[in-house]
């Protein structure tokens, strides 16, 4: 790989650090190890092909097109926590990776399958990770940022919104929100 496209690949993978909190190499590894996966397995849950998955993965490309595919993605993220903490079984994650794939998107805040706790409510992480997604799936964070900074003085709690969900870590997204709960 020569220089440029060395340089193009760190260029990608930061703005997917921005954009989905890690380089997407990371992620799908970390997914591809979770659930026991392979490359090719993982691509068509997400709805990709196995050559896109792997421009993604090596830096090739940067951004995810489809907001479909990142909700699997998430959907995915959330299946592997389940898993990991003994809440799923393997036979169960399998079963829920195809309803995964055959998912369409639509409204982030609305598909309720994979986003509430055990008492039926939605977790309020996953909540500001479905905002999180929906806002990084059109923008990148500093483009949230500029776009915030420009709101603060006609719409102060929409730039904090922005600030906080947008931009911000999860972690703090919803820290922000439990600290205004009370």
């Amino acid at each position: 790989m020569d220089a440029a496209q060395q340089e193009a690949t760190a260029r990608a993978r930061e703005l997917q650090r921005n954009w989905y909190g890690e380089p997407l190499g990371a992620l799908f590894r970390r997914l591809i190890d979770d659930l026991g996966l392979n490359q090719a397995r993982l691509a068509g849950v997400l709805g990709l092909s196995a050559p896109m998955l792997s421009q993604l993965m090596s830096g090739q490309r940067a951004k995810i097109g489809n907001p479909a595919v990142v909700q699997r993605v998430q959907l995915l993220q959330d299946l592997a926590a389940q898993v990991a903490d003994g809440s799923v079984s393997a036979a169960e994650a399998s079963e829920r990776m195809d309803e995964i794939k055959k998912s369409q998107g639509g409204s982030v805040l609305n598909n309720t399958t994979q986003t509430t706790s055990s008492s039926g409510a939605p977790t309020v992480k996953r909540v500001v990770r479905e905002i999180q997604s929906l806002l990084r799936s059109v923008a990148a964070a500093g483009d949230i940022i500029d776009a915030a900074d420009a709101l603060t003085q006609s719409h102060p709690e929409l730039a904090e919104f922005l600030r906080v969900y947008g931009a911000g870590r999860t972690s703090d997204a919803v820290a922000h929100y439990q600290s205004h709960q009370n």
